[in-house]
């Protein structure tokens, strides 16, 4: 007996569409990134299109491959903008691996109701109730992201999380306690080279006090001040970092640029593309660290 299933492309499109829709918005929650819907959206019909396209021709696998890559990165571009290239990296492989979890639930659904009302047509299920398995798998697939990375995040134990850092600066070396910040972002505006918070205070020895106690006057381009062979020697050297953390929005730092900085883990790495954001209180009330490090340069 041969049961014959009638498909339109735009019920194709649709379902496809709706299934994008929630692998890209499960993707930018878990990425933890602004989540624009009208951007999902068009992502998502561009997606639905290329399936619809897909399934009515017949591409070289190889060729396929390709386009689909492709299409990846254009739909993960348009929908969350990454504004390098390194967060493009980080948005494609959080998208892979939701894509994969929702998949690998939803092809396991597929034999679990009725599989002689699926058919393939050029790699792609098709079927009476498509709707319905991406709705249990949207649901089932996020439930197991959410407890994987719950428990990825729970093996990730605070002395994991502490480091050590020795700055060096004008021939001066100053052994720090740092924290590994996964919300410590800050680039400097112009290098784009990442920021290192350190407490006012951790940096005596290093800086001129003249230059950390008058930050704020700095900032507001007073330098009375400070003494003219100071000025001579490090305003130059001063950086101004925005920031938007901290307890305070849109507020600026001061930073300056060390010779290097050694991160002393298992092992010592030497950066020597990191800028010093000079933060005038305490990180911490119990003085477990007095430095904040991105994961970036941990």
């Amino acid at each position: 007996m041969v049961i014959k299933i009638t498909i339109y492309l735009d019920i194709i499109i649709i379902e496809n569409l709706i299934m994008n829709y929630i692998i890209l918005y499960a993707t930018g929650i878990i990425s933890k990134v602004k989540i624009y819907y009208l951007k999902i959206f068009i992502s998502s019909l561009i997606g639905a299109i290329y399936v619809a396209i897909q399934y009515i021709s017949k591409l070289d696998i190889y060729a396929n491959s390709i386009i689909k890559l492709i299409l990846s990165i254009i739909i993960v571009y348009i929908a969350f903008n990454p504004q390098d290239i390194k967060k493009m990296c980080k948005e494609l492989v959080l998208f892979y691996l939701t894509t994969f979890t929702f998949g690998g639930v939803a092809t396991y659904l597929i034999y679990v109701l009725k599989p002689q009302n699926i058919i393939i047509k050029n790699g792609m299920y098709v079927g009476t109730y498509v709707l319905k398995v991406i709705f249990i798998g949207a649901i089932i697939g996020t439930i197991i992201l959410i407890i994987a990375f719950k428990l990825a995040k729970s093996k990730i134990t605070k002395k994991d999380m502490i480091c050590k850092i020795k700055i060096k600066l004008d021939g001066k070396e100053k052994d720090l306690t740092a924290m590994v910040d996964t919300g410590n972002m800050l680039k400097e505006p112009i290098t784009g080279n990442p920021v290192i918070v350190v407490e006012k205070v951790a940096l005596y020895d290093l800086v001129p006090k003249e230059i950390l106690n008058n930050t704020e006057a700095i900032l507001g381009g007073d330098f009375e001040k400070i003494p003219e062979h100071i000025k001579e020697e490090y305003i130059s050297k001063l950086k101004m970092i925005p920031f938007s953390s901290l307890g305070k929005q849109n507020g600026m730092l001061i930073g300056i640029k060390p010779q290097s900085i050694e991160i002393i883990n298992e092992q010592i790495e030497k950066k020597d593309n990191a800028i010093i954001g000079i933060y005038n209180k305490s990180l911490t009330k119990r003085g477990e660290y007095n430095a904040l490090i991105g994961m970036e340069l941990y």
